[in-house]
């Protein structure tokens, strides 16, 4: 039958392991400076603090969470965007960012002015219009707006330009010749034909 018995250290054996492992020790305590035992002191202190502070924060809790953000690669996305606007905020001077908050400020300077001016009534409104089909109908009449008030520039330019030469020709000598020889005058005669056509198309628009 084996001998299941403890294993027994002879007293010299014994002694010498305990003197083996006293110069182990003292070994170690030569080697280690006091700079080397107060840094070690200090990381263990921090490790301590370190896990202490883990342990409040629930910290743990949020592992899962980060174990699926690696997985999925939305980590790395994080990284990258992080990278990203780092470089950003590198490219950026000064002179950049003064002029980046001044184009905000003046920004939030013309919405408050917009909306103290009544500018969310003119969205509605506006808003009610294109509901209604009234802005297309506006868009399709637009260019023919703009034809006429080119044609009424012309006019009141043509009036503006006849005035002047009115005022800077000599005064007519008056009576029928000059009456005749004013309506000898071919052109004249169109412009006289001109106006009746005008008197006209005034008098049709307030018969409606």
């Amino acid at each position: 039958m084996p001998d299941t018995s403890p294993t027994t250290v002879a007293p010299n054996e014994r002694d010498a392991l305990a003197f083996e492992t006293e110069r182990l020790l003292a070994a170690a305590r030569d080697s280690l400076t006091d700079e080397m035992v107060a840094r070690l002191a200090g990381t263990a202190t921090d490790a301590i603090d370190l896990i202490d502070r883990v342990n409040r924060s629930g910290l743990a809790r949020a592992l899962p969470a980060i174990a699926d953000l690696v997985n999925n690669g939305d980590l790395d996305r994080v990284t990258r965007l992080a990278r990203l606007y780092s470089s950003a905020e590198d490219a950026l001077t000064d002179d950049m960012i003064n002029r980046l908050a001044e184009t905000a400020a003046e920004g939030l300077s013309l919405l408050d002015r917009l909306n103290r001016g009544g500018a969310g009534r003119l969205v509605e409104m506006l808003a009610r219009m294109e509901a209604a089909g009234s802005l297309k109908r506006i868009a399709d009449q637009l260019p023919k707006l703009l034809a006429r008030m080119e044609s009424l520039e012309g006019m009141l330019r043509a009036i503006d330009d006849a005035g002047a030469r009115v005022t800077g020709a000599p005064k007519s000598a008056g009576g029928i010749g000059g009456l005749w020889q004013l309506m000898r005058d071919p052109d004249n005669q169109d412009a006289l034909r001109y106006l009746i056509e005008i008197g006209k198309g005034l008098r049709a628009q307030a018969a409606r």
